[in-house]
C-alpha cells in the first residue's frame, strides 16, 4: 500500500493556472482535466469522488435539501450517514484491514466510519453565543490542535472574514494528523480560492488568492512528498462569471404557490402548506411540489424565465443521475450567467431576521451574500466591532451585517458549460497512474483514481 494525500483546492481550473501559481505549475503536464457532477457542488462533488456513484445513488443531491419526513429545509449536515454508498475508505479496508483514513475537513465528516476526522463545528451556547471551534475524532485531537495551532479560525472559514487563515490552519492541521497518526489515505480541505472566486468571478482580481492558496499547496506538496506519500491535487468544480440572479421563489410567490408565515413583521416559508417553494443552491434549485397535481402548473412558472437554461422533471433528472427521492419534483438549471437565490419577499422591511446574518443552518437555500458586509451600513466594520463587543461582555447580540445585494456576487457553479473557467482539474505526482486516453475524467472515476494511487 503507498500512502496518499488527496489535496482539495476547491474551484482550481486549469485556466487559472499561471504567474500566481508556481507550485501548482510544476504538476500541470501530470493532470487532467474532469468532467463535473450535476451537480457541482460541495457535498454533491465530494460525495461522488468519496463513492464513485452519482448522486441519484450516494442520496447528496446538492449542499441540503429539503427534508420531507421533518418538513424542514436543512444545508450543510455533517452526518456522514447521509451519504448512502460506502466510501473510498471502506473500500480500501476492504482490501487491506490495516488501512486507515483521516477525512480531513471534506464535508459530511461526522458519525462516520473514517478512523480520523476533523470538521468545522461552532460552540452554541446557553445564551445565544457562538464561538469558532471544530470537532475532531478521535475527540482529544481537537484539544491537541487548539494547544499547538490555536483555535479554528472558524469566523475566517466563511463570511465576510473569510481569509487564507482558516485553509493555513487546516494545512497544518494535516501535517499534525501526518506526524500523529500517518494515515494511508488523508483528504484535505482548502476552500480558500472558492471565496474569492464568488466573490470577485474568475475573471476578476483574485491573483492574491491564487498566491496565498499557491503556497499553502506548495509546503503540503513538499512535506508529505518528504513523507513518502502520493499527492494528487484536485477540484469539485470550476466557477463561471455570473451577471444575473434569478429568484425562483419570488415567482413562485408572484403565482401564488408560496405560503408565508408572518412573526414580528417578519415572512417566513412555511414549507408544509406551500403548494411549491425553491430551495435554491448557486446554479442549481430543486422545487418541491407536495401536489403532483400540481407539477404542470409549476413547471409553467419557470418556463421561458430568462437565466433559466432548463426545468427537469423527474424523467429528465435520470438522464444527469439526479433522480433521488431527496429531489425536487422539478430542478431548475441556471445559464451560465446566472445563478439563483433563495429570497421570496418583496419588501426588504419584510425579510426574514437571518437575511442579514451568516446563518447557513437556518436560511432555505445557499447565501453567496454572506460573503459582503451590508453596502448599506455607513461604517460596517464599526457595526462589526460594537456586535463583538458585545459578545465579549456576555450580552446577547445579531451580527445583522450581511448583505441582500444578489448584484455583489460575480461567481457562482453547479452547472459547467464546458468553458476553461468552469471545469475542475485533477493532477498528480504519479503521473502514470492517471488515465492515459485522452478526454475528461467522469468525476464517478476520481473513486477509482484514489485506490489506484493507494494499491498500484
Amino acid at each position: 500500500m503507498h500512502r496518499t494525500v488527496v489535496i482539495n483546492v476547491v474551484g482550481l481550473t486549469r485556466a487559472l493556472l499561471g504567474a500566481h501559481t508556481p507550485n501548482l505549475n510544476k504538476l500541470a503536464d501530470h493532470s487532467a482535466d474532469i468532467e463535473p457532477v450535476i451537480p457541482a457542488l460541495t457535498s454533491s462533488a465530494q460525495a461522488t469522488y468519496l463513492t464513485g456513484k452519482p448522486p441519484k445513488v450516494h442520496g447528496i443531491v446538492g449542499n441540503g435539501w429539503y427534508f420531507r419526513e421533518m418538513n424542514e429545509v436543512w444545508l450543510w449536515r455533517q452526518s456522514n450517514r447521509l451519504i448512502q454508498s460506502p466510501k473510498v475508505w471502506d473500500l480500501a479496508k476492504e482490501r487491506d484491514p490495516e488501512f486507515t483514513c483521516s477525512n480531513t475537513f471534506w464535508w459530511h465528516a461526522m458519525a462516520t466510519t473514517a478512523d480520523i476526522t476533523l470538521t468545522p463545528r461552532p460552540l452554541y451556547l446557553a445564551d445565544g453565543r457562538k464561538l469558532p471551534d471544530c470537532y475532531t475524532y478521535p475527540l482529544e485531537l481537537r484539544e491537541e490542535l487548539t494547544q499547538k495551532l490555536g483555535q479554528f479560525p472558524l469566523f475566517n472559514f466563511w463570511g465576510p472574514a473569510t481569509s487564507i487563515k482558516s485553509s493555513q490552519w487546516i494545512a497544518d492541521a494535516a501535517k499534525y494528523v501526518e506526524e500523529k497518526h500517518r494515515p494511508s489515505l488523508q483528504l484535505v480541505y482548502l476552500p480558500h480560492l472558492d471565496y474569492g472566486l464568488q466573490k470577485y468571478g474568475p475573471e476578476g482580481d483574485v491573483g492574491q488568492d491564487l498566491e496565498e492558496i499557491d503556497a499553502v499547496v506548495g509546503d503540503l506538496l513538499n512535506y508529505f512528498q518528504g513523507q513518502g506519500c502520493r499527492v494528487m491535487v484536485l477540484s469539485e468544480y470550476g466557477i463561471q462569471k455570473v451577471t444575473r440572479a434569478v429568484h425562483p421563489n419570488r415567482l413562485l410567490r408572484e403565482a401564488g404557490m408560496l405560503s408565508l408565515k408572518v412573526d414580528l413583521g417578519r415572512e417566513y416559508l412555511d414549507f408544509d402548506t406551500c403548494r411549491a417553494f425553491s430551495v435554491s443552491d448557486h446554479q442549481i434549485a430543486h422545487i418541491y411540489i407536495h401536489n403532483p397535481d400540481d407539477i404542470a402548473a409549476v413547471r409553467a412558472v419557470f418556463d421561458q424565465v430568462p437565466g433559466i437554461a432548463e426545468v427537469l422533471d423527474k424523467t429528465e433528472q435520470a438522464s444527469l443521475g439526479l433522480d433521488h427521492e431527496r429531489s425536487g419534483e422539478l430542478v431548475l438549471l441556471a445559464e451560465p450567467d446566472s445563478w439563483f437565490t433563495y429570497y421570496y419577499w418583496q419588501d426588504k422591511r419584510r425579510a426574514p431576521d437571518y437575511a442579514h446574518q451568516v446563518e447557513i443552518h437556518k436560511k432555505p437555500g445557499y447565501d453567496p451574500c454572506e460573503l459582503f458586509l451590508d453596502p448599506e451600513l455607513t461604517f460596517p466594520k464599526l457595526k462589526v466591532a460594537q456586535r463583538l463587543a458585545q459578545k465579549k461582555l456576555g450580552f446577547r447580540y445579531v451580527l445583522d451585517v450581511i448583505a441582500v445585494e444578489p448584484d455583489l456576487v460575480k461567481g457562482s457553479h453547479g452547472v459547467s458549460d464546458g468553458s476553461p473557467h468552469s471545469i475542475p482539474i485533477l493532477m498528480s505526482t504519479e503521473p502514470q497512474l492517471l488515465p492515459q486516453a485522452k478526454g475528461r475524467v467522469p468525476a464517478t472515476d476520481v473513486c477509482d483514481l484514489m485506490l489506484k494511487h493507494l494499491f498500484e
